[in-house]
């Protein structure tokens, strides 16, 4: 454990002098910590030809808690989480395809196929029963494998999930609905903060060439997720009908202040799931 801490701390010492030289090199070097923090390891596995990247930790004995992500997001973000749960559970957050590091083919990225994927890649893992957390269009995801596939799910997670009519419009539907850009795809780099300062009340303090390299790397991202977006809602899924097939304990959390998806989604959801 020593070893590891200072291990931990030359890296961060390190990093901070790389800062202004080479910001993936810092990206990298923070992942790596928040991985060793989490108790969690890099992995891919094929399927259906697509490389699928994955963390994975926690006992292997353990029950499984999968963890998909949402649009524009990926497997880091639930590093902090995982710290919390590896000690308990067999802990997986994976890339859906389209996303980090996993394959982007040339196909579609509705829902329910990217839902069908998920359940290939458990399947893939052999994974029987399972544990679903899921955040935005992760959410829309985990709610409908949970409808689907009951047998395999033990309970769900849905964190300011997608796919609900809220009684409320949210301020990015209401973008949207007037034509505006979408305001979670980066246009240019200097649009970077106006994200940032969109999906969280408090934007994390970051050094200009950390906001640089990230803007970049969302700018060179646009096509991509622009394409993404359009199928999401030209082939949406309503979860209205979906949600009483869920069987297993379901918890609905939000933040009152989401921009994107309105809190009063809990309000139609909340008739609908078991009780």
């Amino acid at each position: 454990m020593k070893k590891i801490a200072l291990g931990i701390a030359l890296l961060l010492a390190g990093a901070a002098g790389a800062l202004y030289l080479s910001p993936a090199t810092l990206v990298a070097g923070v992942r790596f910590v928040e991985r060793q923090l989490a108790g969690v390891s890099p992995k891919a596995i094929t399927v259906d030809g697509l490389a699928i990247h994955y963390y994975e930790g926690g006992p292997a004995d353990g029950e499984t808690l999968l963890m998909i992500h949402g649009f524009g997001a990926d497997r880091d973000n639930w590093l902090r989480f995982s710290r919390h749960l590896t000690h308990r559970y067999h802990v997986i957050a994976l890339d859906l395809p389209g996303f980090g590091e996993s394959s982007k083919p040339d196909a579609s990225y509705d829902v329910v196929s990217q839902m069908e994927r998920v359940r290939a890649f458990a399947n893939a893992l052999q994974i029987d029963k399972l544990h679903l957390v899921g955040n935005s269009m992760g959410g829309h995801i985990a709610a409908l494998y949970a409808a689907r596939y009951p047998e395999q799910v033990l309970s769900v997670a849905l964190l300011d999930n997608a796919g609900v009519n809220a009684p409320q419009k949210s301020e990015m539907i209401q973008r949207l609905e007037r034509g505006e850009p979408n305001p979670l795809v980066v246009r240019r780099a200097e649009d970077f903060d106006a994200l940032m300062n969109f999906v969280f009340v408090s934007p994390p303090p970051l050094p200009e060439s950390l906001k640089r390299y990230f803007a970049e790397r969302s700018v060179a991202n646009q096509e991509h997720y622009d394409r993404i977006f359009a199928q999401l809602r030209g082939h949406y899924v309503p979860l209205e009908p979906e949600l009483p097939n869920i069987q297993v304990p379901t918890l609905v959390l939000w933040g009152e202040q989401d921009r994107a998806l309105h809190v009063s989604s809990i309000d139609v959801m909340q008739p609908l799931l078991k009780k």
